[in-house]
């Protein structure tokens, strides 16, 4: 099941890049913007939406960085998909900016990108930089 497309979306935030980290790295952030509740127990993040729950591994984080995961179905079908949030910063302009890296079936693509978006508006609201 290794045929999904690698996506990355760019987003530019009003927010200090420690602010952002808190948001997209801890329970508490993720779960003011990205789902209902996130509950971890170690490397494992528990994502709830509407009743609904997936699993996610923490593959790797870099502080003040980035943030990386895979979904356990994924992870148990051997995938090497994984979704990636990364804090970038304009060394020129000092702009700060969301990459949003995962991975989408081919005629899922452009639904994946409206998700992703969506989920980003919701933390810009958080955030108050909407």
């Amino acid at each position: 099941m290794e045929d999904k497309v690698k996506i990355e979306m760019e987003f530019v935030i009003q927010a200090s890049p420690q602010l952002l980290y808190t948001y997209i790295s801890t329970p508490s952030g993720l779960s003011e913007w990205f789902s209902d509740n996130v509950n971890s127990r170690g490397e494992l993040f528990t994502f709830i939406w509407d009743g609904s729950e997936e699993t996610a591994k923490l593959l790797s984080k870099k502080s003040g960085e980035r943030i990386k995961f895979r979904w356990l179905t994924d992870d148990e079908e051997g995938s090497t998909n994984y979704f990636e949030i990364k804090i970038q910063v304009d060394e020129i302009t000092k702009d700060v900016s969301i990459i949003v890296t995962d991975f989408a079936e081919d005629d899922e693509i452009e639904e994946s990108k409206m998700l992703w978006a969506n989920q980003i508006s919701s933390l810009k609201q958080v955030l108050g930089s909407a």
